[in-house]
């Protein structure tokens, strides 16, 4: 493939802010995107945008007590369209868009900051309860039922001996069905688990040995296929999940920026499972395409079955912010459209080029 026929990365419009951005989020089925952040002031801000005529306008805007730190509409059905959001307080709420004086629903989730969020069972991943997970400061992960009031479904807790763990990442996969799904966390000292919901037990855990930046599913309605895992220090490992081995776990290909930067987050393109991109501490985004290994599972000498690791090319790069890059977020309806949001308080809808091709 020539350099003329490769995907590019295109920032198409920018708009300046007057506050710290946090997290932003396409409202599903619209040209509308979510920004989340946090005023100097100390306050937290939630601002609705819409592209007209090439132009990034607020549509809503609320301010509330504690700033925004991250949100998800994975909860939600298509007819409500609420939106999960996670605050420096602890505590987990849910918003009408539209009408963002008070939530539609709201719990102290934790008594720390809500450094994650993710949420299964509407928009995206049809299957299962609507529940939204949530991880914080204090080392925990809880799922909460949206339909249940002030009480998690679920609260996995580190151990007292453990000391706690700062909860940086969470991700839902493995909701093919009403009974399936697994939760995966991520942890400040390099801990990634893996948790079954559905027997509630502890199927699978390994350290990366660096603070863990992001995970994310491949998808999350379908049989546990890969996962990528994001790290300080510029390094994200890709596990291939259809094999787990009692002594070796999953198998993995580990990515070695060539840069010492955090990778900030990590999204898989919705049209396309083997297509995602990465974000960085030097204000880049990186664009990967996995490739699958001939075999995925092979016999080793113990007659066992162990996983196959495949390979990761980069298919394009581009510097688009002068500060870190924070979040992303893909349009499920536009192949290619996404918007990102960088420290240096700026949001940006970009294009990325020939994903048809792949």
């Amino acid at each position: 493939m020539t350099i003329s026929e490769k995907p590019q990365i295109i920032p198409h419009l920018q708009k300046s802010l007057n506050f710290t951005a946090f997290d932003v989020k396409w409202v599903p089925c619209s040209a509308r995107f979510v920004v989340l952040g946090q005023y100097s002031r100390g306050t937290g801000v939630m601002q609705v945008y819409e592209i007209d005529n090439g132009e990034l306008k607020v549509t809503q805007e609320t301010e509330k007590p504690h700033a925004f730190k991250c949100g998800t509409f994975g909860a939600s059905s298509l007819n409500t369209r609420h939106f999960a959001t996670g605050d420096f307080s602890g505590r987990l709420s849910l918003w009408d868009l539209d009408h963002t004086e008070l939530p539609v629903y709201s719990v102290q989730a934790h008594d720390q900051i809500i450094n994650c969020i993710d949420g299964a069972g509407g928009i995206g991943i049809n299957c299962g309860a609507p529940e939204i997970a949530t991880g914080s400061r204090d080392g925990s992960v809880k799922v909460w039922d949206v339909r249940q009031r002030d009480k998690p479904v679920v609260t996995i807790a580190p151990e007292k001996k453990e000391g706690d763990r700062d909860t940086w990442a969470v991700a839902f996969g493995n909701s093919f069905n009403d009974d399936e799904r697994m939760l995966c966390s991520g942890y400040d000292n390099g801990d990634v688990k893996m948790f079954d919901l559905r027997n509630m037990s502890l199927l699978w855990e390994t350290n990366i040995k660096n603070g863990v930046c992001a995970i994310e599913f491949d998808r999350g309605d379908i049989k546990m296929n890969k996962m990528v895992v994001t790290s300080l220090e510029s390094t994200f490992y890709t596990f291939d999940l259809r094999t787990l081995n009692p002594e070796k776990g999953f198998a993995n290909t580990v990515t070695k920026l060539s840069d010492n930067t955090t990778i900030w987050t990590v999204k898989h393109l919705p049209q396309n499972r083997d297509i995602f991109m990465t974000s960085g501490g030097n204000g880049s985004l990186n664009l990967y395409k996995y490739n699958y290994p001939s075999s995925r599972v092979h016999k080793n000498n113990k007659n066992e079955e162990e996983g196959v690791p495949g390979t990761v090319e980069l298919l394009a790069t581009a510097k688009v912010a002068e500060q870190p890059v924070s979040s992303l977020s893909w349009n499920s309806d536009k192949e290619g459209l996404c918007a990102f949001t960088s420290f240096d308080q700026n949001i940006r809808v970009g294009i990325v080029t020939k994903l048809n091709l792949y």
